[in-house]
This record gives C-alpha cells, sequence and structure tokens, in this order.
C-alpha cells in the first residue's frame, strides 16, 4: 500500500529521483577521489621506475626511500654545504682556509690526533686479533667464549663521557686504583703517567678499540680451515711458512680493514678526548674550539676548513678499508 502511494504521488516520486541523483554524484566523486590517489602512487613508483632504468621497484627499494632521505638531509646536505663554505672563504673561491687548518697550532693538532688514532689503531688492533686468535677453536669453559663476545658487543660501543670518568674514577690524580697502587709502593703519578696525555688517552681508547677489532676479525679467523693447515703441514711447511704464505695473506684484509676502522673510531672521537683534556691539540677539539667561537670570532670558514679536512681523511680511509673488505670476502666465499 505504500509502494502504491509512492508511486502515485508525484512529489515523492521526483523526492526519491532527487535523492537517487544525488547518490549517484556522491559515488562518482568517491570513484574519482580514489583514482586520484591512486594515480599519484603510481606516477611515484614510475618516476622511480625511470630512475631505476625502467625497471620496476620493489618493496626493498621503496622501503629505502626513508633512509635515503634522512641521510641526504641530515648529512650529505650539510657536508655539500661545509665544503662549499670552505672553497668559498668570504664569498670568492679559495684554497687558503684549507692552508691555514694545516699549518701553524692546528698542524699540531693534526699530528697528535694521527699518533693518537695511529697508535690505538695498531695497539689494539694486534691485542684484538691476539684475543680473536686464542678464543679460536676454544670450547672450555663453555661460559667464556658468551662472556667474551656480550663484553665486546658492549665495551666497543662505550664511550664519551660515561668511560671518560670511569677512568678517572679509577686511574685518575685521586683515582680509586691510583690509591691502591700507592699503597703498595707503586706512585702511578709520580712516574709520569696521566690520563690527559697522548699515552694516557690512548691507554683509555683501547678499551673500546680492542673488543672493536675483536669483533671485526672474528669471522676471518674463524674462517681459517684446519684442512689448510693440515695440507700445508703435509707438504712439510712450517708454521712459520704456514702463516707467512697462507693464513696470513688470508688475514690480512680483514687484520688491516680493522684497523683502519680503528684508525678512523679514534681520530673523530671527541666526547672521550673533551673530558680527558679540554685544551688538547686534537683535531675534533680544534673543530669545537673555532666553531664555538667563545676567544676567536669570524673564523667559521677555518672551522669548516678543519672539518673538510677530517671529512676528507675519514672517506679515504672507509673507501680504502671497503677495499679491502673485498678482497678479504673472496676468501669468505671460496
Amino acid at each position: 500500500m505504500t509502494g502504491t502511494n509512492l508511486a502515485a504521488d508525484p512529489t515523492s516520486r521526483a523526492t526519491s529521483a532527487g535523492v537517487g541523483a544525488a547518490a549517484a554524484r556522491a559515488a562518482v566523486v568517491v570513484i574519482d577521489d580514489s583514482t586520484g590517489s591512486t594515480g599519484s602512487t603510481e606516477g611515484i613508483v614510475g618516476m622511480l621506475g625511470r630512475l631505476l632504468g625502467g625497471r620496476k621497484p620493489n618493496a626493498a627499494t621503496l622501503a629505502m626511500i626513508p633512509f635515503l632521505a634522512f641521510v641526504g638531509i641530515f648529512l650529505v646536505w650539510p657536508m655539500a654545504a661545509v665544503v662549499v663554505k670552505t672553497f668559498t672563504p668570504g664569498g670568492r673561491f679559495g684554497v687558503s682556509t684549507l692552508i691555514r687548518a694545516i699549518s701553524g697550532p692546528y698542524q699540531s693538532a693534526f699530528e697528535n690526533s694521527l699518533m693518537l688514532a695511529g697508535a690505538s689503531a695498531v695497539i689494539g688492533g694486534v691485542l684484538g686479533l691476539a684475543l680473536a686468535m686464542a678464543l679460536r677453536g676454544l670450547d672450555r669453559p663453555r661460559w667464556l667464549r658468551p662472556m667474551v663476545d656480550a663484553w665486546s658487543s658492549v665495551a666497543s660501543q662505550l664511550g664519551g663521557v660515561p668511560l671518560a670518568f670511569a677512568f678517572v674514577a679509577a686511574l685518575g690524580t685521586q683515582g680509586v686504583l691510583t690509591k691502591a697502587l700507592a699503597a703498595v709502593g707503586i706512585d702511578v703519578a709520580g712516574s709520569g703517567f696521566s690520563l690527559s696525555t697522548l699515552a694516557g688517552m690512548t691507554f683509555v681508547y683501547l678499551y673500546f678499540e680492542i673488543p672493536l677489532m675483536f669483533l671485526v676479525v672474528v669471522p676471518a679467523v674463524g674462517g681459517l680451515r684446519t684442512t689448510w693447515r693440515e695440507a700445508a703441514e703435509l707438504m712439510g711447511a712450517s708454521p712459520l711458512r704456514y702463516w707467512l704464505t697462507v693464513g696470513g695473506p688470508i688475514l690480512a684484509p680483514s687484520v688491516l680493514g680493522g684497523m683502519l676502522l680503528l684508525f678512523i673510531n679514534a681520530f673523530s672521537a671527541y666526547a672521550t678526548a673533551y673530558v680527558l683534556n679540554s685544551s688538547g691539540q686534537l683535531v675534533p677539539l680544534a673543530i669545537r674550539f673555532v666553531l664555538q667561537g667563545n676567544v676567536i670570532t669570524g673564523e667559521q670558514d677555518l672551522g669548516y676548513a678543519l672539518v673538510t679536512w677530517t671529512v676528507a681523511l675519514l672517506v679515504a680511509g672507509l673507501v680504502l678499508m671497503n677495499v679491502l673488505q673485498r678482497r678479504a670476502a673472496r676468501w669468505s666465499r671460496a
């Protein structure tokens, strides 16, 4: 009965028609909006495909977009700005600030940083390699290897203010260990040892350099096959000859690459060195001194030049380390 009345009433028919038309228009709008969103997404994917040489980007490539954007905004862009300002001091092209950055008092800062980084890298590299060789194939006690692995993972990332404070509390002038040694007749302070010297800083840096080297060379040391040594012994080779002709060349790329990593790590360390000796002649401290401008003002270009030299040195080390790691990877795949 209700349906008969609606069909008979012209006003009702008109109202129903109007509602139906409005719903149809809304549906068209929703479809158009969905199509536009899909089209924009397909446009981004298509642009990435053109950048990749016509290949359709996969999920891994799309997942890299936020990371690449982050690196570009917070690493590449600031570094490019620093390099541009380094080569355009005062708004004109020149290399005067680059020359100043490696001369005078700043030359001694580079020399001290190179000695500190080199000494900690060589000593830490040798001790880390010795630790890895000592634990190679060691099965007992069973808790030793997991404990060393856990300590290395934590200690290799420990640095800055906590590490410096720990050593000052232990081996400082009024340190606990200093007083304990003085009680048995060993005068640490009187012997000339100080944490603020290059020797003292090297000693502190070894705390995170040794475990870092251990973590780097453990895979290479574990990759040495016993069959290689057995084959060398069957051919009459002595242990020394085996290490000179087989084991040494296989480990050399990993060991040298690890030492380069230690060098880069020590050269760029700032917080630990600042706490131990805030007035020390080191490149990271010199950069802070110049850019902060508490004493010397208007020398930002010199600070940019110091940063540029530091980054160039670190990039060269990373490139060389990558080459060595590729050589080491050949033996890992063999």
